[in-house]
């Protein structure tokens, strides 16, 4: 592998954009391409990087991409280059098989409020890696070291950005928290937690509902966040929401693995 193939991989982890790195890993025939051979294909299906082969084969490994960039799955591709009817389209001779492996941004997690609950959040999310952003005007850098980026002055939350891959966990248990809300609602985030007690909910989700805001949309609010650990320790209560957020990213049931294999054995 080139200097050049890992200078991209730096940029693309860089920029935080989603990219594929395709590999031959095995052919028979007449296939011009060799094992080893490398392309990294960006979320649009364009080559970035490389070449695994021509026409025969490059619109399947794009294809091939694209699906493991959307289900973060890795793949094996046999590609058929002989046959015209069943294989890539055209018979180029030859057949290989290309490993495809995406590589996908870390999602992003964005806290609103200080204190210790959020403190231990920001580390157990960094440590599953997520990027940290922390927006609370009490918020400092020897509370959270490892956030990735600090908000201290942002009374109107106009620096919340919540996008398809942000998460939201609202820690702060002020008047202002109704507002925190509402902006993560109106981003398409896969979650959004708020930490307060079944009153201060409450009075949150009435505000919310006074302000047009729809119940189907309250629903996506999780309150109390967290997995029922029946913890009370600032730490155990992060640890909750921490589990309930991986839950949500990689598709898991949140029930013990000993129960889960009883109720799909083996």
């Amino acid at each position: 592998m080139t200097d050049e193939f890992f200078q991209k991989l730096t940029e693309l982890n860089a920029a935080e954009m989603p990219f594929a790195v395709a590999t031959v890993i095995k052919i028979t025939g007449s296939v011009s391409a060799k094992p080893g051979a490398k392309s990294i294909i960006n979320d649009k299906g364009e080559t970035q990087f490389g070449w695994v082969g021509g026409g025969c084969a490059e619109e399947a490994v794009r294809e091939a991409s694209l699906e493991s960039m959307r289900d973060g799955q890795t793949r094996i591709i046999p590609l058929d280059l002989d046959d015209e009817i069943l294989g890539v389209g055209m018979p180029c001779g030859g057949t290989m098989e290309v490993y495809v492996e995406p590589y996908l941004p870390r999602p992003e997690l964005i806290i609103v409020g200080h204190g210790r609950i959020a403190e231990v959040l920001a580390q157990l999310a960094h440590t599953v890696h997520f990027s940290i952003t922390v927006n609370d005007s009490g918020a400092t850098r020897e509370a959270f070291p490892m956030a990735d980026h600090l908000i201290t002055s942002d009374p109107d939350f106009s620096q919340f950005n919540v996008g398809p891959k942000t998460y939201v966990v609202v820690v702060t248990q002020h008047k202002g928290d109704q507002h925190s809300i509402k902006k993560a609602l109106e981003g398409q985030g896969p979650y959004i937690g708020l930490v307060a007690s079944t009153k201060r909910a409450k009075l949150v989700f009435e505000y919310l509902l006074d302000e047009g805001v729809a119940p189907v949309e309250l629903k996506r609010v999780h309150s109390p966040a967290g997995l029922d650990f029946a913890g009370t320790s600032p730490e155990e209560i992060a640890l909750s929401i921490v589990s309930e957020m991986v839950t949500i990213r990689r598709g898991g049931s949140g029930i013990s693995l000993m129960n889960l294999k009883k109720v799909n054995p083996a």
